[in-house]
C-alpha cells in the first residue's frame, strides 16, 4: 500500500546516486549566501538540488537548460535526482548564471576529495590547452582596419541621410505644411547605432593595445592596434584563434592531468591564442587548486621558452624545483626522434638546448611519450564522448565557471569509474 521508492528504480551503483552523494559532501555556503539577503522568501527549489541537476547534466552530456528540463520529464535518473520536482529551463538557466563564479571553488573541493580518496600524490603532471568555441560567431568579428573603413563609410552615409531627410522635410513642408519623413529617420538611427558600436569597439582595441604595450615595457601612449586585431560584437572577450577545426572564435582552455586516475588537477581559461605564457600561471594554479606541488611537468612545444624552463628550475628556491619534460619543437607524424649525441653540450648551450638533449635520451623519450596518453584522452572525453564543443555562456568570467564545471564533472566521472573496479 506504500508508494514505490524512487531509489528502487536504478541500481545502487548508478552514477546519479554517486553525484548526489558527492554534492552532499560539498560546502555550498557561497551559493546559500546569495539567498540570505533575499526579502521575498526562499528560492523556489533547494540550491543543493539545483547544483545536483547541473552537475549530473554536465556529467552525462546534457548541457542545455531546456534539455535538462526535458530529461526531468522523461528520464528516470533525472527524476530520481530531483525527487519528482521539475524546475523549468529558465530557473535552471538563471541558477547557472547567478552562481557560475562559485563553481571554481566547487572544483577545488571535488579535486581534494578525489585526491584523498585515491591517496594520490602528484608526481608527473601533463599540461595542455584546447580551443573551445565561444557562444559567438567569428562572422560577427571585425578587424581594426575594417573598423576604420566602415566608420568613415557610415559617417558619409549618415551625412547623406541627414541631407536627404532635410530635403524631404522641406519638400513635405511646401506640399503638406507638416514634417513626416517616417522611413529616413529609422534608417538614420540604424546607421548611427552601428557607428556608435564601431566607435566603442575601436576604443576597446586601442585600450588593449596600450595595456599590452605597458605589460611589455613599451611606450603605451602612442601605441595603436594592428589592422588585423579583431573585436567580436557578440562576445567581446573571446578571441579568434587556431583550433583543431581551423580558425575559431573562442577561448583557450587549459588543463593539467595526473596519470593515475586521469584527474584534472589544475584548470583555467585564457584569451591567449598560444600557450607560451601559460606554464607559470598553471603551475601556480595546480598548487592552489590541488594543494600539492607537482614533481614534474610534461608539455608540448607550445610551452617551451627560456623563461618557462628557468621558472621550473627555481634556482633561487631549489626546494620548489619542478623537473620539466617539454618538447622543443614539433615532431611530424611518423617521424622518429634522433638519438642523443654523445659528449658534453657545447659551451653556451641554452636551457632549450639542454631540454632538447634530455628528450633525446631513452629515459626522456619514454617519460615524454606518456603525455599523449594522459592529457589528450581527457580532452577527447570532454569534447567527443560528452559532446562539449562550445561554451553556452558569454564573457571570460562566466566561461571560466563553465570550464570549472566541466572539469569538476570529469573528476567525478573518473572517481566513479575507479570505485566501480575497487
Amino acid at each position: 500500500m506504500l508508494p514505490p521508492s524512487l531509489r528502487e528504480w536504478l541500481a545502487e551503483e548508478h552514477l546519479v546516486y554517486f553525484v548526489s552523494d558527492v554534492v552532499d559532501q560539498l560546502d555550498l555556503a557561497a551559493i546559500h549566501a546569495v539567498y540570505e539577503q533575499e526579502k521575498r522568501g526562499q528560492p523556489p527549489y533547494d540550491p543543493r538540488l539545483m547544483t545536483k541537476l547541473l552537475v549530473y547534466g554536465y556529467c552525462t552530456g546534457v548541457f542545455s537548460s531546456r534539455r535538462i528540463q526535458k530529461r526531468l520529464q522523461e528520464d528516470i535518473p533525472f527524476k530520481v535526482l530531483a525527487a519528482g520536482n521539475e524546475p523549468d529551463f529558465r530557473t535552471i538557466s538563471d541558477f547557472r548564471k547567478i552562481h557560475i563564479e562559485t563553481l571554481p571553488k566547487l572544483f577545488e573541493q571535488v579535486l581534494v576529495m578525489a585526491l584523498e580518496c585515491g591517496a594520490i600524490k602528484l608526481g608527473r603532471v601533463s599540461l595542455d590547452g584546447t580551443k573551445l568555441k565561444a557562444n559567438a560567431s567569428k562572422h560577427k568579428a571585425m578587424s581594426y582596419g575594417r573598423m576604420k573603413e566602415k566608420q568613415q563609410q557610415l559617417k558619409e552615409e549618415v551625412k547623406q541621410l541627414l541631407e536627404q531627410a532635410e530635403a524631404a522635410d522641406e519638400a513635405e513642408d511646401r506640399q503638406y505644411g507638416s514634417q513626416r519623413g517616417d522611413e529616413l529617420p529609422e534608417e538614420l538611427r540604424r546607421r548611427e547605432t552601428r557607428l556608435a558600436k564601431i566607435k566603442e569597439a575601436k576604443k576597446v582595441l586601442e585600450q588593449r593595445a596600450r595595456d599590452k604595450a605597458a605589460a611589455e615595457g613599451k611606450g603605451a601612449a602612442e601605441t595603436k592596434p594592428e589592422d588585423k586585431d579583431q573585436y567580436n560584437f557578440t562576445d567581446p572577450e573571446s578571441r579568434i584563434m587556431k583550433g583543431g577545426d581551423g580558425m575559431v572564435q573562442g577561448y583557450n582552455a587549459q588543463a593539467a592531468v595526473e596519470p593515475t586516475l586521469l584527474l584534472i588537477v589544475g584548470q583555467a581559461v585564457t584569451q591567449a591564442a598560444n600557450d607560451k605564457q601559460q606554464l607559470k600561471p598553471m603551475v601556480e594554479l595546480i598548487e592552489q587548486q590541488s594543494g600539492q606541488r607537482p614533481e614534474a611537468i610534461l608539455a608540448d612545444n607550445g610551452y617551451c621558452s627560456e623563461e618557462n624552463l628557468e621558472h621550473l628550475e627555481s634556482a633561487e628556491e631549489p626546494e620548489r624545483r619542478i623537473e620539466g619534460f617539454i618538447a622543443t619543437g614539433k615532431q611530424k607524424h611518423g617521424e622518429h626522434r634522433l638519438p642523443a649525441k654523445r659528449g658534453p653540450l657545447p659551451k653556451g648551450a641554452t636551457r632549450v638546448d639542454r631540454m632538447k638533449r634530455k628528450l633525446q635520451t631513452k629515459v626522456g623519450k619514454a617519460v615524454y611519450a606518456a603525455r599523449q596518453c594522459v592529457v589528450e584522452p581527457v580532452f577527447g572525453q570532454i569534447k567527443q564522448a560528452r559532446g562539449f564543443r562550445q561554451f553556452l555562456l558569454r564573457g571570460k568570467q562566466k566561461v571560466k565557471g563553465e570550464w570549472a564545471l566541466l572539469c569538476l564533472t570529469h573528476n567525478i566521472l573518473r572517481l566513479h569509474a575507479a570505485m566501480q573496479y575497487c
